[in-house]
This record gives C-alpha cells, structure tokens and sequence, in this order.
C-alpha cells in the first residue's frame, strides 16, 4: 500500500517519543527535520505543532490522552509492527497516515519461534533444573520432525516463522483471514472463523496475528479445550489475543501440555501471576524480536520514510487502519 503526502515547504517539525531509551543513529533524521525528543508528559504540548509524530515508545499508553484536538501531524510511524495502541478513534477516524516498521522483526521472531519448538520438544527446562539440581537423570525427548505446527497470522512474521519451522522438519500450516490453498510459505490456510477445527490437528500453535477487535481473545476456553492434551502455545504476537485466566486453569488442569509466552495483557508480567512458577510455561519479556542493532534498523526505517516524506515519494508500510496492520492478507500481523 502506498500513500504520498504533500511535500514539505519547509523541514518538517518532527516529534518523537522517547521511553527509557534514546532512540540512536538519529542525525540523517536530524538533518532532515527538525527534531524534538519528548516524554509523555510533554506530549500533549508537543503535537499540536508536529508534522511528524515518531512514536519510539511503542509501549506508551499517552498518546490517546494527548492527541490534539485541532492541527497535529499529517504522518505517524511507531518502531513496532503492531499498531494497537494507536487504534483510538480520533487517529483511526482521521486522515493522518499511519506506518509501522514491519519487516524489521521477521526473521528474528521466525528464530525464537524454533529455538522454543526445540527447547519443548527435548525439554532444555528440564535439563537445566536438573543441572542446578546436580542431579543425573536420563530421560527421552520429541522429534520435531512430523510435529505439526499451525501458525495464526498470515503476514511477514507469521510467512517467516512458517518458513523457519517448515525447513526443521514439522508440517507447517496456517490461519488468516481467508482460507486458500497452494500458499508459497503454508501451503494450506484456513479461516480464522474455522480456528476450532486447526486448533484440534496442532501439535504447536503459534500466535503471530495482530491484535484487533476480532482477534481479541481469540485464545478463550473453548478454544483451548479445542487443543490436544500434549500441545504446546506458543505467543510471539500481543498478550490479548490470549484470555490469560483461561489459560492458566488450562494449563494447571492440564488440557495443554505448556505454553511459551513472550507477550501479556499487562506487561511487565506482575509477580502475582501464577506463570512465573508454572513448569510447563517459559515467561520472556517481550523480546523474542530483539536481537544485537534491532534499535538502530528501528531508526534507519524511520529516517528512509522521512526522506521518502520530505522529497514527495510513497511511504512504507502504510497501515490501513480500518484492519489494524499493513493492507493485503501479507500484512497480518505484528510487533512490538
């Protein structure tokens, strides 16, 4: 999807929102508008002068509460692929363009995704208990190889992770909005309105879908008691698109056999949450697509779309924010 913005007469004024860290690698950005780094407490002042909105705080909760009222800026970009907190109706109901910095997390999540396959199937938690235990006790473990895996999100991440888990040996199917066959990286996909029935052929069932009105919750009771007793949950995508109290009574009852979660409702994961002492769940901290200069590939994305902006060519990664992601089936899903 592309979308040309009227060229600036002028550098733009940009704003970016800045969390705990300082965005780096900002001085072509710099030369191309004019800059300033805000908090959220400075937000709602800073906008309404904006042409440019950089939402570097992808995790802030701000930007609703200081969206102005009149005037603001034409174009936001937020370093994540997901664009949910973005999703308040006065942003979505208006003619601001919105892009994200899908293509950036692909690969990375695609690798975590396998590494925790392999990590259930021989049982590294096991191991390493032991190990800090002392004590020597053999054991068998899975293949992968003919494990079944469905992947829900058909977008960029969801196509990489399918192609990483399909070369290790398991039989990769997914779920989007339209089912089909003779998809280049599934093969098969089915509806996300027919999920019950893919949930009950799954040994994996890895969630990479952007989090939207409809996939909200998508992982309920139903839906779990719809697995297989010796399957395994594993969410790269958003916390909601899991009901987490669901989950744990599944996962203590024992109708899933564990669940990897990189992503929560409420995040950090609060010290209450009974995930943290579960055997059979591996907790991490929303970081499955960090890896060394994930960053920097954040900023260099941004300042090529503000060269794009600044000299009246398309811009990438144009989210249509009637879906909640980067328009075409491609699109579905998220990061971030």
């Amino acid at each position: 999807m592309e979308h040309v913005l009227p060229t600036p007469a002028a550098p733009p004024r940009v704003v970016v929102l800045t969390g705990d860290v300082q965005p780096r690698e900002m001085a072509e950005a710099e030369r191309l508008g004019r800059v300033r780094y805000v908090h959220e407490p400075q937000l709602a002042d800073a906008l309404p002068d904006a042409d440019v909105f950089f939402m570097w705080d992808f995790l802030s909760d701000a930007v609703a509460g200081s969206w102005p009222s009149a005037g603001g800026p034409s174009w936001v970009h937020i370093a994540s692929a997901g664009v949910d907190r973005l999703a308040f109706p006065a942003l979505a109901e208006s003619d601001v363009v919105v892009t994200n910095s899908r293509g950036v997390f692909d690969e990375p999540i695609a690798e975590y995704v396998l590494g925790l396959v392999l990590a259930f199937a021989k049982d590294f938690g096991t191991t390493v208990r032991l190990q800090g235990e002392r004590r020597w006790r053999h054991r068998e473990t899975e293949r992968i190889t003919g494990a079944r895996a469905l992947v829900v999100g058909t977008g960029p991440i969801g196509r990489a992770i399918a192609r990483r888990l399909s070369a290790a040996g398991p039989a990769v199917w997914g779920a989007g909005r339209a089912a089909r066959d003779g998809d280049p990286d599934f093969g098969v996909v089915k509806s996300v309105a027919a999920l019950g029935e893919a949930l009950a052929e799954a040994d994996y069932v890895v969630l990479a879908a952007p989090l939207t009105a409809q996939t909200r919750g998508m992982i309920d009771a139903a839906a779990l008691d719809r697995m297989r007793p010796s399957a395994r949950l594993i969410n790269v995508g958003r916390g909601g698109l899991v009901a987490e109290p669901d989950l744990v009574k599944a996962l203590s009852a024992g109708r899933i056999a564990g669940a990897a979660l990189d992503v929560f409702e409420d995040e950090p994961l609060p010290p209450s949450s009974p995930l943290w002492d579960m055997p059979n769940v591996i907790v991490s901290p929303h970081m499955s697509g960090d890896v060394v200069g994930w960053r920097d590939e954040l900023v260099h994305l941004f300042t090529e779309n503000l060269g794009r902006y600044v000299s009246g060519r398309p811009l990438r990664n144009v989210v249509d924010k009637r879906l909640g992601y980067v328009g075409s089936d491609a699109g579905q899903n998220q990061r971030g």
